[in-house]
């Protein structure tokens, strides 16, 4: 604990991130995932239910509560279910992976590739965007990657006790995202020790034991929340959990073919994948860490190589190759079921990026210019936004609207933090010229590369992440249907959501800034109120809703901005 209070570079990386990170969460919601967690934790604090609460159309979470309690236990303390208290969960669990994965590697590396991980897990692309965000997958990956550090570390001291504290991690991830948070740990760590030639009884033993014993807390919730759902619950959480990894469930969702995860650990590790990408044109050998040879002694030059590893390069290894393999097998897939790796990854490629470094690759200096040179072009585009007035007429189809309006919002941005963020970014721009043309070796020139793309990012999520974001939200529109509604019964029909097997479709965004009070008009078929309907679904099923005794007229639309791709109608409606 001494040793951590006297670490000036712990407290400097904490800094950083904390201001980085938990001024900017305050922008609306545009996607349907946001609000649709939120709501739950808004459900939570309005019913006093915080084992399985309903929302307005009478449907249980999708989800274990972890994420939800958390938002409720912070809008407690603010008032109310906000955007931003909304997101500091996955803000706080970001900023917590990244000093923890910097402490990690500290302890059995040293400190410039410490450092560096802890920079390229900050700055890697799909981490980075779901710590703003209100979804489980942030809180997950922190309990997932905390418990296989603290698992390695058991293995590090003789596996001579119980890891308590990864026991908890999978407890709290599986009270997360359900069993994969207890699941993914122990198979891991089952590979590795194997690798490590513990007897394989052994292994299966201890894994089989930490997983049970992690499953002991959140079975107490589980049966709180059969007994207030029962077959309802059950069903749920099979299709869920069972069905999706065994390609069993009702309805399709995020089919994709098993190459895609290759796809988007590439884009998940962007903007460091571009340097890849220079090094392999700049020069193709600079890529091998092994001397070239017959590509037909290739399997004996691997064995080699994997019997060469550290333990601690070895780990890393196994946890990017079991996740991608496990995330393979059933077919919904998506980007962030492979968060998990990222920092393990970010380890690897730091240790691949310094042996670039040692045999003076030319693609760290040439990557670092070409982000410089993005740098000053942001900070000019945002100069001129400032003083070139836009006109709306400029654009045109069917996002012209939203084009004008985020270049508007850049334009319009109040304040002088964004003009200090953008200082800065000039700055390091220019800083980062005068440095590359210094006495400094290349790996002096890597940590200046990353300091950059830390820069960088302050800006995008401090200045123009906000503006483009809130150009997509339905907020607005909200305040015009809460205006035209007053206290009146408000209800939804949304053809596609009826006719869904699963995945319920709603109006999450609208339903958020109405304060959860948005009803089911197919389910309850209501005497009298307003209904929220898109065009094409209107032109559908009005006349059969006519046919049953209803009258409409029509008060409201949203013109140009498409919700759930139609535009939205709002009718009075009584029979």
């Amino acid at each position: 604990m001494t040793e951590l209070v006297k670490n000036k570079t712990f407290w400097m990386l904490l800094a950083a991130c904390c201001l980085s990170v938990l001024l900017f969460l305050d922008f609306d919601y545009n996607t349907k995932g946001e609000p649709r967690e939120s709501l739950v934790s808004y459900s939570m604090l309005h019913s006093g239910n915080w084992i399985l609460p309903r929302n307005s159309v009478g449907e249980i979470a999708y989800k274990p509560p972890m994420l939800h309690w958390c938002i409720a236990a912070v809008s407690a303390v603010a008032g109310e279910v906000t955007e931003q208290t909304s997101r500091i969960p996955s803000a706080l669990a970001f900023i917590a992976l990244t000093l923890v994965t910097y402490l990690f590697f500290r302890r059995r590396c040293d400190e410039k590739t410490a450092l560096l991980t802890a920079l390229l897990t900050f700055t890697g692309y799909e981490l980075h965007r779901m710590g703003y965000n209100c979804r489980v997958d942030m809180l997950l990956t922190f309990f997932i990657v905390a418990a296989l550090y603290g698992l390695y570390r058991w293995h590090e001291k003789g596996m001579k006790s119980l890891p308590l504290t990864a026991i908890l991690m999978m407890s709290l991830g599986t009270l997360t995202k359900g069993p994969i948070g207890a699941l993914l740990p122990c198979l891991i760590t089952g590979v590795y020790l194997l690798l490590q030639k513990v007897n394989f009884w052994k292994a299966l033993l201890w894994m089989m034991a930490i997983g049970l014993l992690s499953l002991l807390l959140p079975f107490l919730w589980y049966l709180a929340a059969y007994r207030q759902s029962g077959d309802e619950f059950i069903r749920l959480m099979m299709e869920e959990n069972v069905g999706r990894m065994t390609n069993t469930m009702s309805y399709k969702v995020h089919v994709e073919p098993w190459y895609i995860n290759f796809l988007y650990v590439l884009m998940g590790m962007a903007p460091w994948t571009l340097l890849g990408l220079i090094a392999l044109i700049a020069h193709p050998r600079q890529l091998a860490l092994t001397t070239p040879g017959n590509w037909r002694s290739w399997p004996r030059r691997v064995g080699r190589w994997v019997t060469s590893l550290s333990p601690i390069t070895l780990h890393s290894t196994i946890v990017v190759v079991v996740t991608l393999v496990f995330f393979s097998i059933p077919e919904c897939k998506r980007s962030v079921y492979l968060m998990p790796i990222y920092p393990f990854l970010s380890y690897l490629t730091v240790k691949w990026l310094l042996v670039l470094a040692d045999r003076k690759s030319p693609a760290i200096d040439i990557y670092g210019t070409i982000l410089a040179v993005f740098g000053l072009l942001a900070a000019l585009v945002f100069i001129a936004l400032r003083f070139i007035p836009i006109p709306q007429d400029l654009f045109h189809g069917r996002k012209a609207y939203d084009n004008w309006e985020m270049l508007h919002n850049v334009a319009t941005y109040n304040g002088v933090l964004p003009w200090l963020i953008i200082l800065l970014l000039l700055s390091a721009s220019f800083v980062w010229w005068r440095w590359r043309k210094g006495t400094h070796g290349l790996r002096d020139h890597l940590t200046a590369v990353a300091i950059l793309t830390f820069v960088f990012y302050l800006a995008f999520d401090g200045v123009f992440k906000p503006a483009i974001l809130n150009a997509k939200s339905v907020k607005h529109i909200a305040q015009q249907i809460g205006t035209r509604v007053g206290d009146s019964p408000l209800y939804e029909y949304i053809e596609s959501g009826v006719q869904a097997k699963g995945d319920p479709i709603h109006y999450y965004e609208l339903n958020f800034y109405l304060h959860d009070r948005i009803d089911n008009f197919h389910l309850r078929q209501p005497a009298n109120g307003y209904l929220l309907i898109g065009d094409e679904d209107a032109q559908l099923r009005l006349p059969d809703f006519q046919k049953q005794g209803y009258h409409f007229e029509r008060v409201y639309d949203s013109g140009p901005e498409p919700l759930l791709k139609q535009t939205l109608h709002l009718y009075r409606f009584w029979r």
